[in-house]
């Protein structure tokens, strides 16, 4: 249950583009609260609200040097959410598999029938 909860704590917090842009950034290497809001034309209190969600989510950590909190990417929750989509993509590899070799046998029958690797021919 502790894992869906994370889960659904990580997608929600990726459902917003502003908060997709931030981690975007924080791949990168860490990031002041004003390094982050920078390029947007959003409040400063505004990116803050974004970072306690992402923080919350435990997409983020914050960490402390003098007067800078630095915010930084934490990669876990992320590889968790790949884990789950994984699962999917494997699903329709399945699918589009299982649609090629359709494909296959109806050009068999019907030589006329153009299949998937056939485009430049």
């Amino acid at each position: 249950m502790q894992a869906t909860h994370q889960l659904d704590m990580t997608f929600a917090a990726l459902a917003d583009p502003t908060r997709r842009a931030i981690l975007a950034r924080l791949a990168s290497g860490e990031a002041s609260v004003l390094e982050l809001a920078a390029p947007f034309s959003i409040s400063q209190p505004a990116i803050s609200k974004h970072l306690k969600v992402l923080e919350g989510a435990g997409l983020i950590s914050r960490g402390r040097e003098a007067q800078r909190r630095p915010c930084r990417l934490e990669a876990k929750p992320l590889s968790e959410a790949t884990a789950w989509l994984e699962n999917y993509r494997h699903f329709w590899e399945g699918q589009f598999q299982r649609l090629d070799a359709l494909l296959d046998e109806m050009k068999a029958i019907q030589p006329g029938v153009a299949t998937h690797g056939d485009e430049d021919t």
